[in-house]
């Protein structure tokens, strides 16, 4: 079954507003990608951030301070902007920066908003491959503006199961999907939960992720037809300087998916 989100229909407008806010800001970042003076900074957490980092953030900050001035905003890379509409914008200007640093096309840049029931929209969009997976709650997913679903494939041995690293899994729960039989890829980062939305590959895992990994993906899995948990099925952690874990799945290889991760 597909995780409903509950609430009232989001507003298309707004949508399309998002797909365009970040297309713009993603779309900034192909200036800086792939070239041979690009700077990287360490940020107090040991992660890499560039310029690119930050001039996409700053740019999606500037359009909604001119077009919604009363909303929250949170962003990786500046601090918090207070709202007072009920609606929150949480921005990851590139998310897989260590790929794009390395020349890497897979980086995707994201947006979620929710509002006072909880997600409302998300965006991920793919600057170096031309590709955007967006959703509105009640207003289905789009690739490129096509209808997105996952996949109905069922049998694991059938199904690609991705993630954007296998050093943070338990050596158990890395045994539990082998044995399983699924198909193991490292198509990581926002690029992965872009293919489950879009039936590409079947599953994508991260034991640990932040709020701006994944926040598009709620309402993204919802409206494609899909699932997004934590690891042991229940619904991930999705607060401001916490950690959660993530996996984002079709319907139908699910509960095989959260069996592997916890045998």
């Amino acid at each position: 079954m597909t995780d409903l989100i509950p609430g009232p229909k989001a507003d298309q407008a707004l949508l399309d507003h998002a797909v365009e806010l970040l297309q713009e800001a993603g779309d900034l970042t192909l200036n800086w990608f792939d070239r041979d003076d690009l700077a990287i900074d360490n940020k107090g957490d040991g992660t890499p951030v560039t310029d690119a980092d930050r001039a996409a953030e700053r740019l999606v900050r500037e359009r909604l301070d001119a077009s919604r001035p009363d909303d929250t905003v949170l962003g990786e890379e500046e601090a918090d902007k207070p709202g007072t509409s009920g609606i929150t914008w949480i921005i990851d200007p590139i998310d897989g920066t260590k790929a794009f640093t390395r020349g890497v096309p897979l980086y995707s840049n994201l947006l979620g908003v929710f509002d006072e029931h909880g997600p409302l929209l998300g965006v991920i969009h793919l600057p170096a491959l031309g590709i955007t997976v967006y959703a509105g709650r009640g207003l289905g997913c789009f690739r490129n503006g096509k209808p997105a679903r996952v996949s109905d494939r069922a049998e694991p041995s059938a199904c690609v199961l991705s993630t954007s690293g296998f050093n943070p899994w338990s050596d158990n729960a890395l045994l539990g999907v082998k044995h399983a039989e699924f198909q193991l890829r490292t198509w990581g980062d926002g690029y992965g939960y872009a293919m489950v939305a879009c039936g590409a590959l079947d599953a994508m895992v991260d034991p640990s992720v932040s709020l701006w990994d994944v926040a598009p993906l709620p309402v993204i899995m919802s409206e494609a037809g899909g699932r997004f948990t934590a690891l042991d099925g229940s619904a991930p952690t999705l607060v401001p300087g916490q950690q959660t874990s993530a996996v984002a799945t079709s319907s139908a290889i699910h509960s095989a998916v959260i069996a592997a991760l916890n045998s």
